[in-house]
């Protein structure tokens, strides 16, 4: 684990919709990793998806619209967005089972 850098911000999105089975996690992970951000994204149990993920603000932002649309096959219905302080904790933007 490395020290979050002071403008290393987290963001937490919890995806809801027809978002499981339609590659969206792997579609997260390409699309984060070319924004050069960290993290991870998870299916969860409620058939949402969870993503987690730190960097710069101007970055984050720009992951927010890319998660709301989603891959041509997801139907994205609400996207829950949580800002917090980064901790350093990826090293990677993964795709978590």
């Amino acid at each position: 684990m490395s020290e979050a850098r002071p403008d290393t911000l987290r963001l937490t999105m919890r995806v809801h919709g027809y978002v499981q089975g339609v590659g969206f996690r792997y579609f997260v992970r390409r699309e984060a990793s070319a924004l050069g951000l960290r993290g991870f994204v998870r299916n969860l149990d409620d058939d949402g998806v969870e993503v987690v993920a730190e960097g710069n603000r101007t970055r984050l932002e720009q992951l927010v619209p890319i998660v709301e649309r989603g891959p041509s096959a997801a139907e994205v219905e609400r996207v829950e967005v949580i800002w917090s302080a980064g901790t350093g904790a990826f090293s990677a933007f993964q795709v978590r089972h």
